[in-house]
């Protein structure tokens, strides 16, 4: 799964990306410093199934009974208003997003950057600019995207060569959208009956904006809400999730804590300094800093960001795979080695063809390992599941 991280330049996009992947990328004061996407792996955290059977294993992903799972992140291009029509790096921006399954929203909070991304004095421009008008350049995008199609696809659908839930779908296709996820959406509005032809612009309006809702869910970083002088600004941003985060904080902390001189683990709301540890002035300095940080917002933000974007609003489960039910390994012995996200409602054979499409094809059934019972194809997985599946046919 793939995590788009956007906003406008200069608000803080590579500090998080490099805070979030331990990626070193280019980090400049100026618009466009991030020319190419760079794509990173990042770790959303939730509780190893080694803690309910009360085991311990080894596995460098589990750390005292936490797991850590991967998801891609990709920084895109800035954006700059009027990408929808290629101003700026718009059409590259759009291009990189479009597989994006949900999208982090890097706002600087603090309003230390001009709507076109150039340094401004704190407090000087209005961070809720930068929220609106990167919804308004998604909106205009999927607008535009089925706009252009309409006068054919009403065409379509009058000559019965395809039916309107389809024929948007097919519109869509690139952004990853799905059928389903167009008729449920049609149903929502009680535009499923009404004649394509009589739809109003307010009608395809509102069905766009609330398809890029539903497909590309948004979450808000306020970034340098350490800096920011009224945080009661968060409470101004309705309809979608706002987390107040510090990437620079993350990114010195971790760096800190890979220099062997700080106890950090990513999400903490604290950090101690190592035993007999002696810290340069600036290096005491910096972590002074970091401890008024966590007084006005209790941790950086970054790992809450992740968790929320991946458990929250895309609802996904963890699941772990094993091929030994009793001892809980795969075929090295290792214990607990793969932990999968999938969607609420996946079945067992859905983790199946996640693991391999040969194991679907054949698929016989799976054991739930935590009550040893055989369940089938479509029985739905829980978050935290252990299982083992039984197939006719094993990995090629």
């Amino acid at each position: 799964m793939q995590i788009g991280l956007l906003g406008k330049a200069n608000v803080g996009k590579s500090t998080f990306f490099s805070a979030a992947t331990e990626t070193s990328v280019p980090i400049g004061n100026f618009p466009f410093t991030t020319i190419e996407p760079n794509i990173g792996v990042a770790y959303v955290k939730t509780d190893c199934a080694c803690k309910h059977f009360g085991i311990k294993h080894t596995n460098p992903l589990c750390v005292n009974g936490t797991r850590f799972i991967p998801v891609k992140l990709i920084d895109v291009a800035g954006l700059v208003p009027g990408a929808h029509d290629g101003k700026g790096l718009g059409n590259q921006f759009l291009d990189d997003a479009r597989q994006a399954e949900v999208l982090i929203h890097v706002v600087d909070i603090a309003g230390t950057t001009d709507i076109q991304g150039h340094p401004v004095p704190i407090g000087t421009h209005n961070p809720l600019e930068d929220v609106e008008f990167v919804q308004y350049e998604f909106d205009q995008w999927f607008i535009d995207i089925l706009r252009r199609e309409w006068d054919k696809l009403t065409r379509e659908i009058e000559q019965k060569r395809s039916k309107l839930s389809d024929g948007i779908a097919k519109r869509f296709t690139g952004l990853g959208i799905k059928d389903y996820q167009i008729q449920d959406l049609l149903h929502k509005l009680e535009l499923i009956t009404k004649n394509p032809k009589e739809w109003t612009d307010l009608d395809i309006e509102t069905f766009v904006k609330e398809l890029r809702k539903n497909t590309k869910p948004i979450i808000i970083a306020a970034n340098k809400a350490d800096l920011c002088k009224d945080l009661d600004i968060i409470k101004k941003i309705s309809d979608i999730i706002v987390i107040p985060c510090s990437a620079e904080t993350e990114l010195l902390l971790r760096k800190a804590s890979k220099s062997g001189l700080v106890d950090y683990e990513s999400g903490d709301e604290y950090f101690s300094i190592k035993e007999n540890k002696e810290l340069l002035p600036q290096q005491q300095k910096a972590l002074d800093l970091v401890n008024t940080v966590f007084t006005k917002i209790k941790s950086t933000g970054i790992q809450k960001i992740l968790n929320i974007a991946v458990f929250d609003l895309l609802k996904l489960n963890v699941v772990f795979p094993v091929e030994d039910e009793t001892k809980l390994t795969n075929k090295n012995g290792d214990i607990l080695p793969d932990a999968k996200l999938l969607p609420q409602n996946s079945t067992a054979k859905d983790l199946a063809g996640l693991i391999h499409a040969d194991i679907a094809k054949g698929f016989l059934h799976a054991i739930d390992c935590k009550t040893k019972q055989r369940i089938g194809a479509d029985h739905k997985l829980k978050n935290g599941d252990v299982i083992k599946i039984i197939s006719t046919l094993s990995r090629g």
